[in-house]
């Protein structure tokens, strides 16, 4: 299902990290796919509050902590400058589908990294 809010499909997720050879492109896409199957989810979802948004984006939290160790086999990890990217996008995604409210440390809150 492709994303239909015009800020989220339009939006380089993960960009900052992809000029960095440190950060493995395939391991990216993966966490790029996390981030558009979150939005797919806000859209299909349709969550009505910010405990409901909570409650999707820890599934995909959940998601990039699993990827960690693929991280760490690649030679990588999700450290300060990826976990801040990713932060970044979840806070983006949030206020994409109008929880402008909503707290970055919630978002991630089930993270591991």
């Amino acid at each position: 299902m492709p994303i239909t809010n015009q800020q989220a499909a339009g939006h380089a997720f993960l960009g900052e990290l992809y000029g960095e050879d440190y950060y493995p492109g395939h391991l990216l896409d993966k966490g790029r796919a996390i981030l558009v199957r979150l939005c797919e989810r806000i859209e299909a979802e349709r969550p009505g509050d910010l405990e409901s948004l909570y409650v999707l984006t820890a599934v995909a939290t959940e998601e990039f902590n699993a990827l960690e160790a693929e991280f760490d086999e690649a030679g990588s990890e999700i450290e300060t400058i990826a976990r801040e990217e990713i932060a970044g996008d979840f806070a983006f995604v949030a206020s994409a589908y109008g929880f402008t409210d909503a707290d970055v440390e919630e978002l991630v809150a089930e993270r591991e990294w």
